[in-house]
């Protein structure tokens, strides 16, 4: 197995939406974060692991999402840091006191006019109770979407007509019989 590579914190700039680098920053050098960019991963965004012994905070992100995705998600996994940081573990990981946290983080960007409308948008109406992931919110899921490079010529199963034939990732082709 390849040894992570160590960069400089400037080169977080390249992952993050514009005008957000300091904050960010702030978050992860007060609370001594340890950040891996990680290759793309199919089962998680993001990921947090607690300080333990003489170990820093750790939070991983996949190196392959938008700007917006990778900031929500680092967002989602700071609550985390700041949950524990408070409870230690005597909440729930997505309890109403991580709810909160999240929602807080949140709203400091939303202040900042950093999403654009869209985004934004889909955030507001789940602040006052946000998913465990972008996943669990299938709106804020579809419009982030809408942001990722890769995403061109690729479509939502919902927006295939009862007929219309499809290709999945795996290269299996499917028919639309129906929609439920």
């Amino acid at each position: 197995m390849a040894k992570a590579q160590r960069h400089p914190l400037e080169a977080l700039t390249e992952y993050l939406p514009e005008n957000t680098f300091e904050e960010v920053v702030h978050y992860l050098q007060t609370y001594k974060v340890q950040l891996t960019i990680t290759r793309a991963r199919t089962s998680i965004l993001g990921n947090y692991r607690n300080a333990y012994g003489n170990s820093h905070h750790r939070i991983s992100i996949n190196g392959n999402l938008n700007p917006y995705s990778f900031l929500i998600t680092l967002l989602h996994e700071l609550a985390h840091l700041l949950t524990f940081e408070q409870y230690h573990h005597r909440v729930s990981p997505h309890g109403k006191e991580w709810k909160n946290s999240y929602s807080s983080l949140l709203k400091v960007f939303l202040i900042k006019k950093i999403f654009p409308e869209d985004i934004a948008r889909e955030i507001n109406q789940s602040l006052h109770n946000p998913g465990a992931s972008s996943c669990s919110e299938p709106d804020l899921m579809r419009v982030l979407k809408k942001y990722d490079p890769h995403m061109e010529g690729l479509h939502f199963v919902e927006q295939l007509n009862p007929g219309d034939w499809f290709v999945t990732r795996d290269n299996k082709i499917y028919r639309l019989d129906q929609k439920q």
